[in-house]
């Protein structure tokens, strides 16, 4: 009798302790999922949505270094003076100047290491001084370009080892000084003969000298 009646007491009490831990755990389960149910990702949220054209023109000229730069003229369709984006280690795109149509003085283009393409530059018609792309040894195409149809000073294009085609500038018909296009060393010569071809009016001074060499079949009228 005296070892039924402690086998008894013993199921009590550990009936008694499952329950307990049963409802403990029960109370942090609920508590774990209110934490997470809290939690959200809302505040990492950063997408602003397209860029608004709206910010008119910048007056002044603009020297761009670092790809912050570019980020603060976002918005601007027209730049007074000026554009410089050159020894830009860390620009990486133009795309921020999406809305941008002119630029009143230079538009200098140089020594940016790892730039591929000009695309963020697809909204510009007129370059008012001289248009300069030198030394980018990334870029591969002036696509970015095709909407450009004037350029009031020089064009000069040089140094830029990856180039490999004009086909950006199809949109260009006049340069109102001089074109010199040299050191661009797989640029063939036939692309810059068509572009010669396209403008209406010949440059004052034209350089053209060591690109790829190839023959153009037929040779477009406007090659040196």
């Amino acid at each position: 009798m005296r070892y039924l009646l402690l086998m008894a007491l013993a199921t009590v009490l550990v009936g008694g302790g499952c329950s307990d831990d049963s409802g403990g755990g029960g109370s942090s389960d609920s508590d774990s999922d209110s934490d997470s149910d809290s939690d959200t990702d809302t505040d990492t949220d950063t997408d602003t949505g397209p860029i608004e054209c709206n910010m008119g023109e910048y007056s002044g000229y603009v020297e761009i270094s670092k790809q912050a730069d570019i980020a603060a003229l976002a918005g601007y369709t027209s730049i007074s003076e000026d554009l410089l984006i050159q020894e830009c280690l860390s620009c990486t795109d133009l795309n921020e100047l999406i809305c941008l149509a002119s630029v009143g003085e230079r538009l200098v283009i140089q020594y940016n290491d790892v730039l591929t393409n000009l695309d963020g530059l697809s909204a510009l018609t007129l370059v008012g001084g001289y248009l300069e792309i030198s030394a980018n040894f990334a870029l591969t195409n002036l696509d970015g370009l095709s909407a450009l149809t004037s350029v009031g000073g020089g064009l000069r294009i040089d140094n830029n080892t990856a180039l490999t085609s004009l086909d950006g500038l199809s949109a260009l018909t006049s340069v109102g000084e001089d074109l010199w296009i040299y050191y661009n060393s797989v640029l063939p010569d036939c692309e810059v003969c068509e572009l010669l071809d396209q403008l209406t009016s010949v440059p004052a001074d034209i350089e053209v000298h060591d690109n790829l060499d190839d023959e153009c079949t037929p040779v477009p009228a406007g090659c040196p």
